[in-house]
């Protein structure tokens, strides 16, 4: 699909998407769930995030359709709405890994 034919709706919801990933405390929640699914007392432990900090990002998550959730008696587990959704960042972190090696190489070349 080519950007010149998305229209602004379509384009609005992309940037509400993008916006989901836009903090560094739901990247480290994504990555937390990439092993599966966990529940907000387990990820309140693994991330070191307040549980009512927690509780607002995987709000955000889920209203953007990043993360699902479902109820189990008391509890309330969190999952990754769909295994592509860290394809992104690992894009971004293959162009990262690249600009600092072409970065370094630079610098001991000069």
């Amino acid at each position: 699909m080519s950007l010149t034919r998305m229209t602004p709706e379509l384009l609005s919801v992309i940037a509400e998407r993008f916006k989901a990933f836009a903090e560094p405390a739901r990247l480290q929640v994504l990555y937390e769930l990439k092993s599966g699914e966990r529940t907000v007392t387990e990820l309140v432990a693994a991330t070191g995030l307040g549980q009512a900090n927690l509780s607002k990002h995987l709000q955000q998550l889920y209203a953007a359709g990043v993360v699902s959730r479902r109820k189990e008696g008391l509890f309330t587990y969190y999952a990754l709405a769909d295994k592509d959704v860290l394809k992104m960042c690992d894009l971004m972190c293959g162009r990262l890994d690249r600009e600092t090696s072409a970065r370094r190489k630079a610098l001991s070349a000069g």
